[in-house]
């Protein structure tokens, strides 16, 4: 089989490569260091590597690297679509270029890449895409604004796409993990506010927490790669796949807070129907 996958050289993308490899699958994998993603490989055979040095933001070079792919494997059969970072701060905090430069990986370069592949998965009438998203695509917590914002977009667009290409022969999933132990909330994966405001102790507490909480997240990540293989590799999964028992319960939450902000407005909502005369 053969992958797309982008975001490989840390977390649960370098994780999905080895075990995608081992599996004996051919593997295009983009990161922004080539170097990095076949040193933190070690001895895992890369004879079925296809390393894409990449910047997702350039869609000329999205398309380039797609054909690259296609052209040492003979085509494409799924994408995953997993290269992202977070951003922590209150929303008043996130400058203009802050929030584009969030927006411009998290959004348009999965739009580059869906782009790029698509005209191939249509032809041949198959073809999966695996958009990793995040628990905070279906919830929000304050200090995660932003980058709730781009997960938001990310969800919207992924059950759009679902079904504009459901007849032919496409399949699409988003995978929703909860908190995993990958470097995500380390230094190099997480961007803090350029500039602070006074007054948002609580957020500058949440960060300082979440800056201590590598190695004691509940997710795993071998089990998240491993599921995001049996999702394409099983095809049954629903278009929304929460991963982790802390995600499952946080969407619950929602789900049924969803439903009471719902009811409790129920009656201003019907007031504003045009009535027949």
């Amino acid at each position: 089989m053969n992958w797309f996958v982008t975001g490989t050289s840390r977390g649960i993308g370098l994780e999905l490569v080895e075990q995608l490899l081992e599996r004996g699958d051919n593997v295009a994998a983009t990161t922004r260091s080539a170097h990095r993603l076949t040193e933190a490989l070690g001895r895992t055979d890369t004879t079925r590597l296809l390393p894409l040095e990449l910047d997702l933001t350039d869609e000329k070079a999205v398309a380039a690297s797609v054909r690259a792919a296609q052209d040492r494997f003979g085509g494409i059969d799924a994408v995953v679509n997993n290269a992202g970072y977070g951003l922590l701060a209150a929303v008043e905090e996130v400058s203009d270029a802050e929030a584009r430069r969030l927006f411009d990986v998290q959004v348009f370069g999965v739009c580059n890449v869906l782009r790029a592949v698509l005209p191939g998965f249509r032809a041949a009438k198959s073809g999966h895409i695996v958009n990793v998203s995040s628990i905070l695509g279906l919830t929000t917590f304050p200090g995660w604004g932003l980058y709730c914002a781009a997960k938001f977009a990310l969800e919207g667009l992924t059950g759009s796409l679902a079904a504009e290409t459901a007849g032919f022969g496409i399949r699409v999933n988003l995978v929703e993990p909860g908190y995993t132990r990958t470097d995500f909330l380390r230094t190099h994966s997480l961007a803090l506010p350029v500039t602070t405001i006074e007054g948002y102790e609580a957020i500058r507490e949440m960060t300082a927490a979440h800056l201590a909480m590598p190695g004691t997240q509940l997710g795993d990540p071998v089990k998240v790669a491993a599921a995001i293989i049996r999702i394409v590799e099983d095809g049954d999964a629903p278009l929304h796949q929460v991963l982790g028992s802390d995600s499952y319960g946080l969407a619950q939450a929602r789900v049924q807070a969803l439903a009471a902000d719902l009811e409790a407005g129920r009656a201003l909502a019907v007031t504003t129907d045009v009535v027949a005369s």
